[in-house]
Parts: C-alpha cells; structure tokens; sequence
C-alpha cells in the first residue's frame, strides 16, 4: 500500500501479524503480542524464517496473534522448553521465540526451564506472568507474591519464584523484567533478546483482567453446571482497557490494576551495570524488600557460548544433512567404537 512503512526486508507491520485474538478485552498479554510484532517488524526479522514455541495456558494461545507466516508449535504443559531444545538443536537456522506462562513455566514445566537456562540454549523466552491460572480461574501460580491476596479471600502465604533470578543463578544471559502495558521498554528489551546469541528471558508483568471462578458465586461454572442444563459452556468475561504507562529511568511508579490493587514499578537507571551477575541478583533482592517488581535489562553475558556452540555443532542445521551423514557406515561406527574402548 502506498505510504505504508516498510523495514529493511521491505515488509510492512502487517505481515508480522497473526489471527485476531481471543483474549479478554483488555488482557495485558495482547499488549506483549504487539512489542512482539513491533520487535520482530524494527528488527526486519524474515517471519519465514521464526518458530514459535509455546505450552499450556492462556499465554500459550498468543503465539496464533502474531506472525502467522512463521512455524509453530505448541507443546503439551510445561514442556516448551524441552520441544524448544530440540527444535534448536536440528535446526539452528531458525529463529526461536517462546511464549509461557508463570504457570507453565514456573510449576509444571520448571525442572524443564532450568536445564535449558543451564545450557544456554539460544532462545528468546517471554514469560507473560500475570500470578494466576487465568485460564482455569485464577489460582494461585508459583510467582504469586507472598501476602497477596485472591479474589475470592484467600491469601498466599508462600514466598515466590523469582524466574529472572533463577535464570540469571542457572546460566541464562540476557535476563529482562517488564510490564505489558510499558512497550517503550518492552519492544526493545525484545529486540535485544533477538539478536542475542543464547537463552533471553524475558519476565513480562501481564494483569490478568478475568474475574474468577470462584466458590460460592451463582455465576461460576461450577454452579450454572449443577443448576442449569445448558446447550453449551459459556462465561462472561467483562471488558477492560489495556493498561499503558510511561516514566522515566531510574524512578518508580505506582500502576493500579483493575481490581483497585496497586503494584510499584522501578525501572533500572543508567548507572546500572547488566554484566554484573552479583549486582543482578542483589538489585533484585533489594527490590523485593521493597515490594517493588524491578524492569529493564537485569543481567547480559554475551561472551558465553550458546548450547548449540558449546556443542560444537556443524554450520549446517541437522535437519538440512543427508542421510550419508546422519547415518555414518558400520565401518566408522566400529572405528568410533573402538577409540571410545581404549
């Protein structure tokens, strides 16, 4: 279209987009899936040339909102890392993005995280942590921060996961917090975590806007499903707006969620040091202290090698050689054989 804006492959920011979402109005994981496409579209990445990764939850459909010309694959819960090491190791040529949810990746798929953080498998891994299980109505998930408190009353008395420390103590090397609604700090944090050369996480702050279903209300499904004989399952989710906000580096700002609750958000100042794991870990523990969620690029190794490297891997992704090489004669099979026995 004349005067539509093209990057440097000549695409425009509508190729970098995928099917209409079907997230709750005001969901801050489409926020995400725009700096995914702004990300993706300033960096004049190829779609063609992506796959895209992602598990079990509400944050795992929004994959299907963004590139559509790109590969997919969504994996059964909590395994997304495990599909994504091996995606990356026959074909290194593509390039990785998974999406997960704090459900996803920091219960059931955990043990699958840590191994892939420990390997620096070259991956950019958003986790869009809203805190619950918003798509079985709202329990709490492992991220959840101690002392609060679920709509229907309870309160969580277990401290959380802190997955951008954890990464950063397993090996990762481009290790971000931001929040959904703040896309002048996402995209770009997007765009780093891109060209970076191993495991990028990225800890997404992402309001969950859906209200549960919980115990003791006449318009649970539990209720309906004991009350009523209807022709099909339905839920009403009521609309809301996207939150977005803006503020200055080194400063924090208070965001009020839809709920009426209130988070602090500090956002890293320039005297910050990212390649420093110890000042990492130590600014994110301060930050907890303070009840704050802390933003930005946390930690950046770039001289660590990436899994597939360290692996010494051909130049050529495996799932482009010949069967000449992948299946090497009896002959050298006994040669190597031989040499492993001495």
């Amino acid at each position: 279209m004349a005067g539509e804006k093209v990057n440097r492959i000549n695409l425009t920011e509508k190729d970098y987009e995928g099917a209409p979402s079907t997230m709750c109005r005001g969901c801050g994981h489409d926020a995400i899936s725009a700096s995914v496409m702004r990300a993706f579209f300033e960096s004049s990445v190829d779609p063609r040339k992506v796959i895209k990764l992602s598990g079990i939850g509400c944050s795992s459909k929004t994959p299907a909102y963004f590139l559509s010309q790109s590969f997919g694959f969504n994996a059964v819960h909590g395994r997304m890392s495990a599909v994504a090491t091996g995606a990356n190791l026959a074909n290194h040529s593509l390039i990785p993005i998974g999406v997960s949810g704090d459900g996803d990746t920091a219960a059931i798929g955990l043990g699958n995280f840590c191994h892939m953080m420990r390997r620096n498998v070259n991956i950019t891994y958003i986790v869009e942590n809203n805190g619950v299980y918003g798509l079985t109505k709202g329990q709490f998930s492992a991220t959840a921060d101690k002392g609060s408190v679920m709509k229907g009353g309870k309160i969580n008395d277990i401290p959380a996961i802190d997955l951008c420390e954890l990464a950063i103590i397993l090996g990762a090397t481009y290790v971000g917090r931001s929040f959904s609604g703040d896309r002048k700090q996402l995209a770009p944090l997007i765009q780093g975590a891109l060209a970076h050369k191993g495991s990028a996480i990225l800890d997404v702050i992402s309001p969950c806007v859906t209200f549960n279903d919980h115990e003791g209300s006449t318009k649970s499904m539990k209720y309906v499903k004991e009350h009523l004989d209807p022709i099909h399952d339905i839920d009403f989710i009521p609309p809301y707006e996207n939150i977005e906000i803006d503020y200055d580096k080194g400063t924090d700002h208070q965001v009020e969620m839809h709920d009426g609750s209130r988070i602090i958000l500090h956002k890293l100042g320039d005297n910050y040091d990212p390649a420093s794991r110890m000042q990492a870990l130590q600014a994110i523990h301060a930050a907890v202290a303070e009840g704050k969620f802390l933003t930005g690029l946390i930690y950046y190794d770039p001289n660590r090698a990436d899994f597939a490297g360290d692996l010494d891997l051909c130049e050529t992704p495996l799932a482009e050689l010949g069967q000449d090489l992948l299946q090497p004669p009896a002959e050298l099979l006994d040669e190597i054989n031989a040499q492993l026995m001495k």
